[in-house]
């Protein structure tokens, strides 16, 4: 499923996070995903991230809050510390796992300047959501 990233979004999430970086858009997509899958709710959906505690793996976070909704304000995502990238999506009692491709997630960590970043983040954009993410569910 390719979900791509609409360009008023991506604008919105390079000003709401201060810039535009691979992981927010890996945020971007898997929420999009996400809200596709399941269904976009506000109050309902429940998102649980198991990242790094730091940038830039925790940018990723940000991009699941623009399009999920979920927020740490109303304590509908949680953050768990670990080496991997992943979110686990629950609403309803219906679940989706999406774990970033390992060789992707090397990838990324080599990035060493903004600028590399932003342009990893360009071509993630319109990548299919199988390219980037191991997925899994119960629906």
């Amino acid at each position: 499923m390719l979900c791509p990233v609409p360009k008023n979004l991506l604008r919105e999430a390079e000003k709401f996070h201060g810039h535009l970086g691979a992981f927010l858009v890996l945020g971007l997509k898997a929420g999009l995903y996400s809200n596709e899958i399941l269904g976009k709710d506000l109050f309902v959906t429940h998102a649980r991230v198991e990242t790094e505690s730091t940038p830039p793996r925790s940018c990723f976070v940000d991009g699941i809050q623009l399009t999920t909704g979920c927020t740490m304000g109303k304590r509908n995502i949680e953050l768990m510390e670990g080496d991997s990238l992943s979110v686990t999506f629950t609403k309803n009692n219906r679940q989706l796992t999406l774990r970033i491709k390992p060789a992707l997630l090397k990838e990324l960590t080599g990035i060493a300047s903004m600028g590399e970043g932003e342009r990893a983040a360009l071509r993630l954009v319109d990548k299919p959501v199988e390219d980037l993410f191991d997925t899994s569910s119960s629906l």
